[in-house]
């Protein structure tokens, strides 16, 4: 990993940027205080919303941090699939008592304004999810003096990043939760993403620039194998989510460990876009004939997923969560860097006796 960016991690430990409220001031500041690096979300937040945020978390910590922008989304979406989904929906607008969202809310989520005040007021790190930014955004944020990160899910995304000049590459497999950083959107490629160990060896054959593993990852050992496959560090999303720090629902906190979430399942069914979930009742009934269509269906749902999360009804809500989410920990979000820290240690120090031993690790 470069020195500057080693630098910002005494632990290869990143919280992964979760939009919808899960990552807030006090997450990141936590994770970043105990050696990590916390991020916040700026998806779905107004421009001044983040920079808001962003003061906050540096009234927490002088550690570093990062804060993570959605790409805008080109316009492909079909306007005759939404309406037919939005009839489809018409039964759980009744149900929730609220009307559906507007689909056509707004596709860039604000990007040029956010921005504009990164650049106004510099934060350690920026990374990028949905698309590579062009390249003067990359000088522009490099002259400020930060670091820049871009999500791939293929080899052959992650050397566009490169080719594009951002400093890291984060590589998400598709065991992680939340929505899949795909750079284009293609209906063709669901249900074909890549494991995370196959991505990092597919990854690390195409770039030099230093990797960031995601997908999956709740123990420290974990951690050493991704790191051992060829990552600089790994990226944390739902190990995080469970920790009192986060922001997230209640109940999106109890699903994880809750017997009743046996699985995970890729669905567009609250975004119009692939993002692993909790398989619950909307996913299932909803799922299968849910348009590709981002974020149009993000904003038609939204009214939906709030009525839900203020009822404590599980079953219609968006529960994010990558295929680990049984192994989560109620730790304090700096407790559970210390201890990854030191189930990495512990993995590290058995593979090296192994090796010395000339034995097998087991």
């Amino acid at each position: 990993m470069s020195t500057a960016l080693t630098d910002l991690l005494p632990h290869p430990i990143v919280q992964a940027p979760m939009a919808g409220g899960v990552s807030v001031p006090h997450l990141a500041a936590a994770v970043s205080e105990a050696g990590g690096l916390g991020f916040l979300a700026a998806g779905y937040k107004t421009a001044d919303g983040m920079y808001q945020e962003i003061k906050q978390l540096r009234g927490l910590t002088g550690c570093p941090f990062g804060v993570n922008l959605f790409m805008p989304q080109p316009e492909y979406a079909d306007p005759a699939a939404v309406e037919v989904y939005a009839h489809q929906l018409a039964g759980e607008s009744s149900w929730y008592e609220t009307e559906l969202g507007e689909p056509d809310s707004g596709r860039d989520d604000g990007y040029d304004a956010k921005l504009a005040v990164l650049l106004d007021n510099p934060v350690p790190v920026v990374s990028f999810h949905f698309g590579i930014p062009s390249t003067d955004v990359l000088e522009s944020l490099r002259r400020a003096g930060t670091l820049t990160v871009i999500t791939a899910t293929t080899a052959e995304e992650a050397l566009a990043v490169q080719r594009a000049g951002a400093d890291a590459v984060i590589a998400q497999g598709v065991e992680a939760g939340g929505h899949q950083g795909t750079h284009r959107d293609n209906p063709e490629t669901d249900g074909t993403g890549i494991g995370l160990l196959s991505l990092i060896a597919q990854v690390r054959e195409a770039v030099d620039i230093p990797i960031i593993a995601a997908g999956g990852i709740m123990r420290g050992s974990q951690i050493a194998a991704v790191l051992a496959a060829g990552a600089n560090a790994a990226q944390l999303g739902t190990a995080f989510l469970a920790t009192p720090e986060s922001g997230a629902n209640a109940v999106h906190k109890q699903a994880l460990t809750n017997p009743l979430f046996v699985r995970t399942e890729l669905t567009r069914a609250f975004s119009g876009r692939p993002a692993r979930g909790l398989v619950n009742r909307f996913m299932r009934e909803h799922g299968p004939y849910a348009p590709a269509a981002y974020p149009e269906v993000h904003h038609l749902t939204s009214p939906l997923r709030k009525a839900a999360a203020k009822a404590g009804d599980a079953q219609g809500m968006a529960l994010w969560a990558g295929q680990g989410h049984r192994m989560a920990r109620e730790l304090p979000a700096g407790q559970l860097v210390e201890v990854l820290s030191a189930e990495l240690e512990e993995a590290r120090t058995a593979l090296s006796a192994a090796r010395e031993a000339g034995g097998e690790v087991r």
